[in-house]
C-alpha cells in the first residue's frame, strides 16, 4: 500500500469515527409519494405490505403505510392502527366523489388509487407520477431539520405535513384473518401533524425539531407539500425524508 492510499484510508476511518450517533441522514425527494393504506386484520393486506416495502427502496418513491382501525372489529386489533389514518383515506374518497374504503389500497401522490396488492396497476400509476415542486431539508444542528421549497404562482397554496414512521416491525397475529402468521411491515406511520403553509408567492422555510416531531417510536419522517379540497386532502405537490 502506497502511502497516499493509507493516507485515504486513514481520513475514512477518521470521518467515519466523527460521524456522531444517531446522526440524521436526509434520504431527499422523490417524484411518488406511496401511501398504502392496510391492516394486520386484513388477509388481503399481506401482499400489499410486501410490496410497499420493496418500492420503499427506490429512489423515486417516498413510502408510507397507514394502518387503518375499522377493520378491529372482525377480531383483530390492528396494533399500529390510528384513527386518523382511517379519516385520511374517507378523506381521499370523497374527495375523489367516493363513497367506499377499501383495504390494501395505494394512493399515489394523492390523486389516484390501485389495490394496493396489485404491482402491476401500482407500477403504472408511479410511472405516471411527477413531484412538482423540489422539496429540500437540511441539518441544522444536532437538534432539528429545516424544510424549504421555493415559490411557484403557478400552484395552489398548499398544507406542510411532517408524517413520523417507523421503519419496519414485526407482528405476532394471534387472531382474524391472519392468525399465526408473523408479519413483517415498513414505513409505518405513527402519525401526522400540519406544521405550517407553503405559499406560492413567498415560498416557505420551517424549521422541524426532531424529538418533538419523531418522540421515542419514530426512526423518521416525510415532510410533505399537498393541497387541499376544502377540508379534503388534495394533490401532493412534492416531499421529502429524513431519518435517524
Amino acid at each position: 500500500m502506497n502511502a497516499l492510499s493509507l493516507r485515504l484510508r486513514l481520513i475514512l476511518v477518521f470521518c467515519l469515527a466523527a460521524l456522531p450517533a444517531g446522526a440524521i441522514e436526509i434520504r431527499g425527494g422523490a417524484d411518488a409519494i406511496v401511501e398504502l393504506f392496510t391492516s394486520q386484520g386484513c388477509s388481503r393486506c399481506p401482499d400489499a405490505d410486501r410490496l410497499l416495502a420493496q418500492l420503499g427502496e427506490r429512489d423515486d418513491i417516498i413510502a408510507l403505510a397507514y394502518h387503518i382501525d375499522y377493520w378491529d372489529y372482525i377480531g383483530w386489533e390492528d396494533t399500529f392502527a390510528l384513527s386518523a389514518n382511517t379519516e385520511l383515506q374517507k378523506g381521499y374518497a370523497q374527495s375523489w366523489g367516493k363513497n367506499r374504503i377499501y383495504t390494501p389500497q395505494m394512493v399515489i401522490n394523492g390523486q389516484s388509487a390501485v389495490v394496493g396488492s396489485d404491482a402491476i396497476e401500482a407500477e403504472r400509476a408511479i410511472e405516471q407520477a411527477t413531484s412538482l415542486l423540489p422539496v429540500s431539508l437540511r441539518v441544522n444542528g444536532s437538534d432539528s431539520v429545516v424544510f424549504s421549497a421555493p415559490a411557484d404562482e403557478a400552484l395552489a397554496p398548499a398544507i406542510v405535513w411532517v408524517v413520523p414512521y417507523r421503519a419496519e416491525a414485526e407482528v405476532t397475529i394471534e387472531r382474524g384473518e391472519n392468525s399465526g402468521q408473523v408479519l413483517s411491515y415498513t414505513h409505518i406511520v405513527t402519525s401526522r401533524q400540519a406544521i405550517g403553509m407553503w405559499n406560492p408567492r413567498e415560498g416557505a422555510e420551517i424549521t422541524i425539531p426532531l424529538e418533538e416531531v419523531l418522540g421515542p417510536n419514530s426512526d423518521g419522517a416525510a415532510v410533505i407539500v399537498q393541497e387541499k379540497d376544502g377540508a379534503l386532502p388534495g394533490r401532493i405537490l412534492g416531499a421529502s425524508t429524513f431519518i435517524r
